[in-house]
């Protein structure tokens, strides 16, 4: 674990330009901030206050459905330096879909994403999080092959529980601690992570930890139109 530090602005630590996902490896102390299921209203606006008083930046990961009802807020998390990415449409559970429909899925929620980011000039990063984190061979090999940076899980808060805020956070903690970095999933949608926010904030700043920015390597305009133009390709090939 690394040794506690208490300096201001120190929990703000380095930008990793990501080309892939084996791009994502961490150094120890480093944490990165991930949010899954957005943007909520009431919800996802206290969360960036949050991270921009302590000058850190985190990942959303977000519902298409979420982002097309709520296009401002989407667009907010962009304009205030958050990585966007996406979380397919409606939060289905990929692995007992069909190929083609997993891959409409996946392409709707991108879709609608970047629409709704396009509003404000801003743009959707190839960020991708397979809900309940449930997955086949299949869509993982060909979103690794295509342009899509996957994010898997070191430490799960388990926001979704139904435990009070202190429990949230010492949980979160407990794990980072024990394993010394990692890519940290909350949700933007709870009241529960809202308020347990700052004090883990304020832990990791204590406990010595960096929070450390994604953002994709290529800066060119995302499109993702290649799931649905090459989906009989990428299923034939791995069939």
């Amino acid at each position: 674990m690394p040794e506690p530090i208490v300096t201001p602005g120190y929990l703000a630590g380095r930008t990793l330009s990501v080309g892939s996902t084996g791009d994502i490896v961490l150094r120890p102390g480093e944490v990165v901030l991930t949010f899954d299921d957005g943007p909520r209203t009431g919800k996802t606006s206290e969360i960036l206050v949050t991270l921009d008083s302590f000058g850190v930046k985190a990942t959303f990961l977000m519902l298409g459905a979420a982002a097309q009802a709520h296009p401002e807020l989407a667009q907010q998390v962009a304009l205030r330096g958050h990585t966007v990415g996406s979380h397919t449409f409606n939060h289905v559970d990929l692995s007992g879909l069909d190929r083609q429909a997993a891959l409409d899925e996946i392409a709707r929620g991108e879709r609608a994403v970047s629409q709704a980011l396009a509003g404000a000039g801003q743009k959707l990063s190839p960020f991708f999080r397979f809900p309940y984190l449930s997955q086949t061979g299949f869509l993982r090999t060909n979103l690794l092959q295509g342009s899509t940076i996957v994010l898997d899980v070191d430490i799960d808060s388990k926001d979704y529980y139904k435990d009070s805020a202190a429990v949230v956070a010492e949980r979160t903690l407990a794990r980072l601690d024990q394993l010394g970095s990692g890519i940290v999933l909350f949700h933007d949608i709870h009241q529960r992570t809202v308020a347990m926010l700052p004090t883990f904030l304020s832990a990791l700043e204590q406990r010595g930890y960096s929070v450390v920015r994604l953002v994709p390597r290529d800066s060119g305009v995302f499109g993702r139109d290649v799931i649905i133009a090459e989906a009989s390709e990428l299923r034939s090939c791995c069939d």
